[in-house]
């Protein structure tokens, strides 16, 4: 099975032309990977420029997606749009969007939406913290089951799940997960999936690790915690430092 590393770009960079030297280089750099699947997702307003290049392992995701598939809501943007810019995956539930109100019902909605689109959601899943009682556990397990709530077992090979906790993503992290942590949760994920489809389709969905992802730790993750794959913030807009990520899965 081929890797995945999705690069999530955020609100980043500030102009066109910084945008445009950022995909060059992320494609230079992606020349001699093999085996790895790459989705970069920029800002909304960047989405075109990925036209420029091409490479058969990369593929252009966005970061978020109205909850409508189509009418009157003004400053959103709706799956159609997205499919018809070449856009292939959609980052839903990202804790940065759960922060400003994405809830997992309206998270349910984006996904049976993308579906209907024929697009892959990438469903992000992760506490705010961790209870030494282990109550992260349940909410995570309540996350996936709210955000999966209606979609038949058909699908779920089209939908990718990335476990990223609260406390290891963006400038106010605490600290980095370990692959240990993440590989108890990688059990527990595919432990729910299996309890709500089959042992079967839990074996083969793909979950990533996010949050802090860094040169340093990336082998850790995929060789250790058996990650099937990585989501890239702050380090996707470093070229330097997202080569050496993808050289470490090389």
């Amino acid at each position: 099975m081929n890797r995945v590393v999705v690069a999530n770009w955020k609100m980043n960079p500030p102009s066109q032309k910084e945008a445009e030297v950022l995909f060059k280089a992320s494609h230079s750099l992606i020349k001699n990977i093999k085996n790895t699947k790459i989705i970069i997702c920029p800002p909304f307003p960047f989405l075109f420029i990925a036209k420029k290049f091409k490479n058969k392992n990369v593929f252009l995701g966005s970061q978020n997606v109205s909850s409508e598939a189509e009418g009157s809501y003004t400053g959103e943007v709706s799956p159609k749009m997205l499919k018809n810019m070449g856009v292939s995956y959609v980052i839903v539930g990202h804790g940065e969007r759960r922060l400003l109100g994405d809830t997992n019902e309206i998270v349910n909605k984006k996904i049976l939406n993308l579906l209907k689109f024929k697009l892959f959601p990438i469903l992000c899943v992760g506490e705010n913290k961790r209870e030494s009682d282990g109550r992260y556990l349940s909410f995570v397990e309540e996350q996936i089951k709210n955000s999966l709530f209606g979609i038949p077992g058909t699908q779920l090979k089209n939908i990718i799940i990335a476990y990223e906790p609260i406390w290891a993503i963006g400038k106010n992290a605490t600290r980095e997960a370990t692959k240990d942590e993440f590989m108890e949760m990688k059990i527990f994920i595919k432990k729910i999936i299996a309890d709500i489809y089959s042992p079967k389709i839990a074996h083969s969905i793909i979950i990533l690790y996010g949050g802090s992802v860094n040169p340093q730790n990336t082998k850790s993750f995929i060789e250790d915690g058996g990650a099937e794959g990585l989501l890239v913030g702050r380090d996707s807009i470093n070229p330097k430092k997202f080569g050496a990520i993808l050289s470490a899965l090389n």
